[in-house]
């Protein structure tokens, strides 16, 4: 038995940091198996040491950064399993932050949106079950479940001092992720709300560009990106070169020299030269946020409303040996004034906070959006 934890504290450990010398890094297999012997002898109550290892694990590839997890072999098939249509979900974009899981945002039109859960929400109830001292992947299986079935979410909310309960029916999560009309009272303007970058996001984007491109009294296009998590890398770069004429849109930065790479516009400007008005929220993460920052930093685009997540990183799936997986950061981000997304997000040109309580995005109370009408009518 011994040998077996010895052998799984050395994957462990070889995972966390290559300044160690050998010396080293023996010493700290020896020290983290005399803790597990203490454990075991001594601890108060019977130890699955099996669950104790994947915690520690866990622990190891999550002190990395919020995104790399480690899931066990029931977790790692669930995950791939293709549920058709026996599991529903809850609509939200999630990762991990102080030990709970935080929103990063909730999908337009899904149970978790109506429900009124916001960018930005620290989940630490699901159910009865605390989140704290869980997985992410954790998290996620205890959210998803039979389709018409509820769970009871405990939030903590920024500036609210109690918490907040929300019960949310699980259903099918299907995307529409392009939608759009012309505002405004001059009907002159183009809005174009982009949900999320899904593999034909592209296709549908650029139809809807043309579209309105044949109505010449387009002055300018207002895109909205609030509460879109991301999504392809491809698609972000393609619909950014959509009003770009050149320059680069994003770079990946890695370890490994495949994942460092430079992604450039190509000459044609579709809407050619007109102005755009870019919102993004707390929501917009990942290839919200390339979007958004290629514009800005090209001057190609005003960019209102608030500070955007900042998820600028990259993860990979590995299956392991035991039949279980690790999400692994393997690149991230950056902007193409050499700017790094993660944890910093976009900064808009324009601070303009979304009313309290507003939870319908494109409402006619919606301050975020009048506000970008101004500008194309001042």
């Amino acid at each position: 038995m011994k040998k077996i934890l010895i052998s799984s504290v050395l994957l462990v450990c070889v995972l966390s940091t290559k300044a160690f010398s050998k010396n080293e890094l023996y010493e700290k297999i020896d020290l983290f198996g005399e803790v597990l012997e203490n454990i075991k002898k001594d601890y108060v109550d019977d130890v699955n040491q099996s669950k104790m290892m994947d915690s520690a694990i866990n622990g190891v590839l999550q002190s990395l950064d919020p995104y790399s997890a480690y899931m066990s072999p029931e977790l790692f098939k669930e995950m791939q399993t293709d549920t058709k249509g026996e599991f529903g979900g809850l609509g939200i974009e999630i990762g991990m932050e102080a030990g709970v899981v935080k929103v990063i945002s909730p999908i337009d039109d899904t149970p978790a949106q109506k429900a009124g859960i916001k960018a930005g929400d620290y989940i630490v109830k699901i159910g009865k079950e605390q989140v704290q001292g869980k997985s992410l992947m954790e998290a996620v299986k205890l959210m998803r479940g039979p389709v018409g079935t509820s769970i009871s979410l405990t939030i903590r909310r920024k500036n609210v001092k109690k918490p907040l309960e929300f019960r949310v029916v699980r259903k099918i999560i299907e995307i529409q992720s392009v939608s759009s009309k012309i505002i405004s009272k001059e009907k002159s303007i183009g809005y174009v709300r982009l949900k999320s970058f899904n593999e034909n996001s592209d296709n549908q984007f650029l139809k809807i560009i043309k579209k309105f491109e044949k109505n010449q009294k387009i002055k300018g296009y207002v895109i909205d990106l609030r509460n879109n998590p991301g999504g392809l890398l491809t698609q972000a770069i393609n619909i950014t070169d959509f009003f770009l004429d050149d320059g680069e849109i994003v770079s990946t930065k890695g370890r490994k020299v495949s994942e460092t790479r430079k992604f450039f516009a190509r000459k044609g400007d579709e809407i050619k030269g007109k102005p755009i008005v870019v919102l993004i929220n707390n929501g917009s993460a990942s290839a919200s946020e390339i979007f958004a920052g290629a514009l800005k930093d090209h001057k190609r685009a005003i960019i209102l409303g608030e500070n955007s997540y900042g998820k600028g990183s990259v993860q990979s799936i590995i299956p392991l040996k035991n039949g279980g997986g690790m999400r692994l950061t393997i690149s991230k981000y950056y902007l193409p004034s050499g700017e790094s997304i993660s944890e910093v997000g976009v900064t808009p040109d324009i601070l303009v906070e979304e009313n309290e309580g507003d939870f319908k995005i494109s409402s006619e109370k919606d301050n975020q959006l009048n506000y970008a009408i101004k500008l194309f009518n001042s």
